[in-house]
């Protein structure tokens, strides 16, 4: 393994506090700083994991120029996600972000060329491509145990409307931000979107709706990919419908396919031939890490179990490592990441054009392209 050691700033400390300890015991990391406006929540953290005093932040301004600073990861609410890659790629930062790239296609064309001028990583990382549950369909793939796929369908349906979520959740438009529901469709098929025909159903209430100028409570898509004749489908639902959380993805082929749970730990489901249905308790995936990370896969490393994002998402499907692994891994390998920009701009225009389509009735929407 090489020795070259990184500094990196996590700033947003919601859940992206979580990621400080799998940080700290990576063996290429040199320091790990953080930036949060909360002083309180700085000193603690400071405290608790005994951080280098000159990286803990209060403003993020002040961490692109810093020439002892190599990485920035942003785990800040989404409005803030395009203005601060660009701002970090800009300085020739390595940058990983959390889901969505951005909120505009102008954004992600924007974070696309700001990387090439760079020649920096960057990575968005998208916990759904990491899960145990989404690594393991992609084994069934990738060693041909599900023969030829078919088809595929995503959702992830939650409720915002819980305490905890910021001001701005609310009557944000499903699809706008619906990598999670989208990426491991693309992914389980090596490919990316090129089409988007999308359709919104239902209303959300007159206050909700107005906030972003959008009415549906729930928006579902269909996706042409290149290279295949397979058709995607996703569905995404943030308000106004009554679910528990559910962030799945299903995958049908000639040989087995894959059905996620119908309730949280209730186990997923696949069929093998004729009418044969077995549950199963899909495996975890230690065993893909390096040693000083691996314990970090386990429901009982996430520091705030409390935290709306865990109550929610059942605690990321052990992704968090994985993606600090990848991460790490393009840096010190001088390559690209595994979600990069050019592929992270697709997954996120993806949902982007879906809820154009929505929008505008049903149209087909071509996905750009950077």
């Amino acid at each position: 393994m090489s020795d070259q050691k990184i500094t990196v700033v996590i700033v947003g400390m919601g859940f992206g506090k979580e990621f400080i300890p799998i940080y700290l015991q990576h063996p290429n990391i040199n320091k790990v700083g953080i930036c949060t406006r909360n002083r309180q929540t700085l000193d603690d953290l400071r405290t608790k994991y005994n951080l280098d005093p000159e990286l803990c932040f209060e403003h993020f301004e002040d961490i692109p120029g810093r020439t002892d600073v190599d990485a920035i990861h942003v785990v800040t609410p989404v409005p803030d996600h395009a203005r601060m890659t660009l701002a970090s790629l800009n300085a020739n930062k390595h940058t990983a972000c959390t889901i969505p790239m951005a909120m505009t296609k102008e954004d992600c064309k924007a974070i696309v060329e700001a990387k090439r001028r760079s020649g920096k990583v960057y990575m968005m990382m998208e916990t759904a491509l990491y899960t145990r549950e989404f690594l393991y369909g992609l084994n069934l793939a990738e060693t041909g145990e599900l023969g030829r796929i078919q088809f595929v369908r995503g959702s992830h349906i939650q409720d915002m409307s819980m305490e905890g979520w910021g001001e701005y959740w609310k009557g944000y438009p499903p699809m706008l931000n619906g990598t999670h529901a989208i990426s491991p469709l693309l992914r389980i098929n090596n490919t990316t979107a090129e089409t988007v025909v999308c359709h919104g159903s239902g209303r959300l209430s007159d206050d909700l709706a107005s906030r972003y100028g959008s009415p549906f409570a729930v928006e579902t898509a269909t996706f042409t990919l290149k290279d295949s004749d397979v058709i995607a489908e996703a569905t995404r639902s943030l308000f106004d419908v009554v679910r528990q959380y559910r962030e799945s993805y299903d995958v049908y082929g000639t040989k087995m396919s894959f059905e996620w749970e119908q309730l949280q730990d209730e186990e997923h489901i696949i069929f093998d031939g004729g009418e044969n249905a077995r549950r199963i308790n899909v495996p975890d995936t230690d065993e893909l890490l390096i040693d000083p990370i691996k314990h970090f896969t386990k429901r009982e490393k996430i520091d705030d179990p409390n935290h709306v994002s865990f109550l929610q998402g059942a605690g990321h499907g052990g992704s968090h490592p994985h993606l600090v692994q990848e991460f790490m891994a393009a840096i010190i390998e001088d390559r690209n990441s595994a979600v990069d920009a050019e592929l992270a701009a697709n997954y996120t225009l993806a949902g982007i054009c879906a809820h154009e389509s929505a929008m505008k009735g049903g149209e087909r929407i071509t996905i750009p392209t950077y």
